[in-house]
């Protein structure tokens, strides 16, 4: 099994810019594809960016394009998400996940819809990202 473990969450005024890590330890198998959700308080979890090995897709949802890029390091096992001109929208906890079952490969890669929770099975604490307007 795959464990995940985001870092690089706090707290910036509007404007500003984080990067988050998420760092992949024990069956890295799983992490064929990688993830970031948000989840805002009393709002469901929202797939915000995704990406799959050997693809070159890479998902953004609309209210994070242009703004955030995904990225990963396979030599470290680290996902990585790159966020700039943060709005307090973008407040919330964010979540990394992982998966390699082939469903989810397509729908990742294909970009056919967002990608939604059940689509992966591994997933990490979470890092809290909190902005001031």
């Amino acid at each position: 099994q795959v464990q995940l473990a985001e870092s690089g969450g706090g707290s910036v005024q509007a404007g500003g810019s984080l990067t988050l890590s998420c760092v992949a330890s024990g069956s890295t198998d799983s992490t064929y594809c990688m993830a970031w959700f948000r989840q805002a308080p009393g709002k469901s979890r929202e797939g915000i960016s995704a990406m799959c090995t050997g693809s070159s897709t890479r998902y953004y949802a609309d209210s994070v394009k242009g703004r955030f890029t995904i990225s990963r390091d396979n030599a470290k096992n680290t996902l990585y998400l790159q966020m700039y001109s943060l709005t307090p929208e973008d407040s919330g906890m964010y979540y990394c996940a992982a998966d390699n079952n082939p469903s989810t490969v397509w729908v990742v890669s294909s970009s056919y819809r967002p990608p939604s929770e059940a689509d992966f099975t591994n997933w990490g604490q979470g890092t809290q990202v909190t902005v001031s307007s």
